[in-house]
């Protein structure tokens, strides 16, 4: 039981200490999932981040319930779930009940435009570290350019952009090269 509250209680500190969504996640997600509990791999965590991405849901809750599950069953994935959940549940209730309140106040209207900055460079320290353990040849750089040009010039879901890569990463596997 220490265990499952001890995972309750990290993704209630990853959920309501992350701004920006799951991939403002993914930094806290990598310090405390892989680095310090150890509870998936650091490829595990970027599986369940891709599949998260693709199924229907918010992607920090997908990815919580495929850790919780992997490492402690059906319980573990409800209490990581509850847990990222939880603090914005009740942050989001607040925000409801004093939002009109406060909106007009050029002090939280500067405090959210620090907010998403700081959000970027989260984003961009994920997808520097995402690059470094990823991109191994000259066709994952292929492969990354050719989707990040999908992804902007097109209006394609990502669930087919991660689709058409996997199939891209089987068909190069099965051609002996290494994306």
């Amino acid at each position: 039981m220490k265990e499952l509250w001890t995972m309750f209680l990290t993704f209630c500190r990853i959920g309501g200490l992350t701004f920006g969504g799951g991939y403002a996640m993914l930094p806290m997600l990598q310090r405390e999932v892989v680095e310090k509990y150890q509870w998936a791999t650091e490829e595990e965590l970027m599986d369940y981040y891709a599949i998260g991405q693709c199924t229907p849901g918010i992607i920090a809750v997908n990815t919580a319930t495929f850790v919780g599950y992997k490492k402690r069953g059906v319980l573990g994935a409800i209490f990581c779930t509850l847990g990222v959940v939880f603090p914005s549940l009740c942050i989001i209730t607040v925000i409801a009940a004093f939002l009109k309140n406060f909106q007009d106040i050029i002090y939280v209207q500067q405090a959210f435009a620090g907010i998403r900055v700081a959000v970027c460079a989260l984003i961009l320290d994920a997808i520097v570290k995402l690059w470094k353990k990823n991109v191994k040849s000259i066709w994952g750089i292929a492969l990354f350019l050719i989707v990040l040009a999908v992804m902007i010039l097109l209006d394609v879901s990502p669930i087919l952009v991660v689709i058409g890569a996997a199939v891209v990463g089987i068909g190069l596997g099965k051609a002996g090269v290494k994306v």
